[in-house]
This record gives structure tokens, C-alpha cells and sequence, in this order.
């Protein structure tokens, strides 16, 4: 059930919710229900139908039997900074807002764990977990504001990802509330939990399979030094050789990130950290460890660096300076944004070898569209984020930022990547589906989508595309 034709009557809809939870905490109305039309990526956007917002687990098992039994589709939305429309409302059903569920339920520093609810932000449990020493490992761009569940639902990772691994690489236990209404918890206090790795199916599940509730997270130790590091070089090859060179050479940096000229320029002129505006590519490499371990590997860094080209270079002398040359990069959205009246922001992941071709092939297809692209992306582990400008105001202009971005996804298929490293598939993603994956793979994910959700009522629309939507994508590839 997709459309407004065979939607519940919304009152009906409403007051059935109102039963289950205080009037407050329903909405139908559009005036109020417009903030939450789209995620992050605006260019989609739906007007919910009913908006819920639950602050008990048993109101959602009881929002989720209802809409179980009664066939109403359930989007489930956090902080909604997602980037692939995934958290966009269906016209016909419930959107499930969790951010009331906000709380740090437990932090075990014997253990470096925490446990809290989907609404407790990225960057708040790294502040609550700090006076321990501790902090949490996955931090996106949007960390100081995205959610935990969010983080489950995407399998987010960030800035230091390379060394410390996705949110997958992060979770203990994930507890969820099925489409029936019941609550599971998958895992437990530790990695090795006996049966199937059922933690790992939910990271990156999309809401597809059910409504996180809790997760069990490990906390990592504070490094007793870091050292951030940035170089210049005189074009995106060289700089993409150099993070091949240094990881090969068993290197590995708590982050590495590349930033390219439209990129920096943008940057330097958004936050004026002293970024050099002549060079063709930028990397900003931080490590950490004991004094002993930076110091060594400092000097292999530079070396490497030096050895490949690096036009300048720059050691940050204590933390202030370090977080200035990381603000440029955390900044570079918004900067962006200062010289565009929109962007796209593309999410795709080749491999390492693969970035001085992949991103040589991304300014040719800048050219061919005729819209400049900014990259900005995690080079360790070969995660880009295009940024392609374009002016929706313009007719037409939307339409070939968005064929760019699907010639960037392919291509990093054809390099022997995948169309995502963080953001997901959602509904932005699903043309690139059948690309990727053959329809014997897609039918093992709707198979595994059927055991949650038979009736496919959980974020229907996303991420999976339906046999009939893949058999159209290919006969058009083939005329």
C-alpha cells in the first residue's frame, strides 16, 4: 500500500495513534508535519501522512502492532541528517520520530562500553564518555547532530573510520522492535556472541527491518598523543598515490582525508585556516598512539609524503593548530554551499588504487555536464563525496546533477567499488541497484527483508528494488 488512494482515512489513522500515545505526540496536520517532508537530501521530499512520536519502547511495539495488523506503511526517522532520502516519509503511513528516546542509558568504563537510546547524538556520547577517558570511534560530518540509530541504520562511519572501523565495527548489541510489535535484542556484552551475526545484518538495514530501540556500543581509550599532519601536492594523482603509497607501507592513520582545489579553495575562503590555495590536492593525515609510535611513524609519513610529490607541508604544534586544519575539512559542506546555490553530495567507495583514475574521470564528466564538482572524501578507504554544483532554480539543472551522480556510482562500480560507503541506499540509490548487484543477489536481500517484514510495509520503496523495477532498468540499459 504506496498510494493516497488506499491510505487509512488520516483521522482514522490519527486517533487510532492517540490511543496508543498523548494527543501531543500525534500529528497530521501539513502545517506542522512539514519539517519533517525530507532528510537531508531535500531534493526528495513527501508530506507524511501521520507523524508519531513516541517516548516509551512499548508505545512503538504498539505503534508497529497496529500498523502491522492494520497494513499501514511505518518510515522510522531520527535526526534525519541522512543523505539518500532514506528517511523520507511514505505518503499512505506512520513516520516514527525517535527523538524523544534521547538518553545515555549506561556508561561502563571497566568495560569501554556504553548503552543508549537511538536519539542520543553522535558527538553527545563522546562528551558524556570524555571525564572516563573515552569516546566513541564513529564520527560522520553531521555528528553534532545525527543519532545512534541513524548511525545503526546507515552503518556511518567518518573521519576515522580507516583505523577504527564503520558503526558495525562499533556495536555490541542492537535492540529493535519488529513489524509485529516484538522486542529482540541481537548480540550482547561482547564481539563473539555464538549465532549468526545478526548485529551486523541491522547495521546499514535502512529501517527496513525494524525500529532500533537501544545499542550497546564500545568506547576506545583518549591516544596519549595525536599529531595531525597536512600536505599539499600539485595534482589529485599524486596525492592519491601517496595515500596508496603510505597504507601499503603498512601505515595505517587514526584518518586521511583528501580534499581537492575547488574543495580547498572553498574551504580556506569559508574558515581561513591557511590551507594552500595552489595546490591541486590536499591531504590532512592524523595519528595517534603512544609518543613513541607518532614520532616513528610521523617520520614515515613525511617521508612518504616527500617521496611522492607532497609541494608543501605542514605539522600542527599542539591541539589548537590541529583542530584548525581539520575545521577546513569538517567545514567543507557549508563551504561549498557559499558558492553554490545547491550541491549534490554523492557517496560511492573504489578502491585506493583506483582514486587518481576515478577522480580524473569525475572532472571529465564535470565537463561534460557542465557543472563543477568539488571532492571532498575519505581517502584511506577510498570513500568519495562529490559535490556537484548546480543551480535548481535553472530548469534542467537538477536533472543532470542527478545523471552525474549516477555516472560517478557506476563508475565506481566499474573500478570495483560499491555505490555507497556511509550515506546509503535509500530511494536515491535504488537506479544504481541492479547495477551493482545481480538479480539472484537482490533476491537474496528481499529474501532476508521478507523473514522481518513479510508484508514489506518497513520504509517500503527503499533500498531494494523490486524484480519488475530491475527488469525495466535493464531493458532501458540495453536499448
Amino acid at each position: 500500500m504506496t498510494s493516497m488512494q488506499t491510505a487509512m482515512p488520516r483521522q482514522q489513522l490519527a486517533q487510532a495513534m492517540t490511543n496508543i500515545v498523548a494527543p501531543a505526540q500525534v500529528l497530521c496536520d501539513d502545517e506542522n508535519q512539514r519539517p519533517f517532508e525530507c532528510d537531508g537530501l531535500a531534493v526528495y521530499k513527501q508530506m507524511p501522512w501521520v507523524t508519531v512520536l513516541p517516548d516509551t519502547v512499548a508505545q512503538v511495539q504498539a505503534v508497529m502492532a497496529y500498523c502491522h495488523q492494520h497494513a499501514v506503511p511505518v518510515v522510522v526517522r531520527g535526526a534525519a541528517t541522512g543523505l539518500c532520502a532514506g528517511a523520507m516519509p511514505n505518503a499512505s503511513g506512520v513516520l516514527l520520530v525517535m527523538t524523544k528516546f534521547n538518553k545515555i542509558v549506561d556508561i561502563d568504563a571497566q568495560l569501554a562500553q556504553a548503552t543508549v537510546q537511538p536519539g542520543v547524538r553522535n558527538l553527545a556520547l563522546s562528551e558524556a564518555a570524555a571525564p572516563y577517558g573515552l569516546y566513541y570511534a564513529p564520527d560522520p560530518s553531521s555528528q553534532i547532530a545525527c543519532t545512534i540509530g541513524g548511525n545503526v541504520a546507515e552503518n556511518s562511519g567518518g573521519v576515522h573510520c580507516l583505523k577504527y572501523g564503520l558503526t558495525v565495527n562499533n556495536l555490541l548489541s542492537v535492540t529493535m522492535v519488529t513489524i509485529e510489535g516484538e522486542l529482540v535484542t541481537f548480540g550482547g556484552p561482547g564481539f563473539d556472541t555464538p549465532g549468526m551475526d545478526l548485529v551486523a545484518l541491522t547495521a546499514g538495514s535502512e529501517g527496513l527491518l525494524g525500529a532500533v530501540v537501544e545499542a550497546r556500543v564500545r568506547l576506545l581509550p583518549r591516544a596519549e598523543k595525536v599529531q595531525v599532519l597536512m600536505a599539499g601536492f600539485d595534482s589529485v594523482t599524486a596525492a592519491g598515490d601517496a595515500v596508496a603509497d603510505l597504507i601499503g607501507g603498512g601505515v595505517i592513520p587514526a584518518g586521511l582525508e583528501m580534499m581537492d582545489k575547488l574543495a580547498i579553495e572553498a574551504a580556506e575562503d569559508f574558515v581561513k585556516v591557511g590551507y594552500p590555495k595552489d595546490a591541486a590536492a590536499l591531504l590532512i593525515c592524523e595519528l595517534d598512539g603512544t609518543q613513541a609510535e607518532v614520532a616513528a611513524q610521523l617520520s614515515e609519513v613525511e617521508a612518504c609524503f616527500k617521496a611522492a610529490g607532497a609541494t608543501s607541508m605542514r605539522i600542527a604544534k599542539d591541539a589548537h593548530e590541529a583542530a584548525k586544519l581539520w575545521l577546513g575539512r569538517k567545514s567543507a559542506f557549508p563551504a561549498v554551499g557559499r558558492i553554490s546555490p545547491d550541491y549534490y553530495c554523492m557517496d560511492g567507495t573504489i578502491p585506493r588504487s583506483q582514486v587518481g583514475h576515478v577522480l580524473t574521470r569525475i572532472q571529465a564528466l564535470s565537463e561534460q555536464y557542465g557543472l563543477p564538482v568539488a571532492n571532498v572524501f575519505h581517502a584511506g578507504d577510498g570513500n568519495l563525496h562529490p559535490l556537484i554544483l548546480f543551480d535548481a532554480s535553472k530548469p534542467g539543472e537538477l536533472e543532470k546533477a542527478e545523471a552525474c551522480g549516477g555516472d560517478i556510482l557506476t563508475l565506481c562500480v566499474d573500478v570495483g567499488g560499491t555505490i555507497t560507503g556511509e550515506h546509503g541506499v535509500g530511494l536515491e540509490k535504488m537506479p544504481q541497484m541492479p547495477y551493482q548487484f545481480s538479480d539472484q543477489e537482490l533476491a537474496q536481500f528481499r529474501a532476508v527483508k521478507q523473514a522481518f517484514d513479510g508484508q514489506e510495509i518497513l520504509n517500503p520503496g527503499k533500498a531494494i528494488p523490486t524484480l519488475k523495477y530491475c527488469q525495466e532498468y535493464r531493458s532501458i540499459q540495453h536499448d
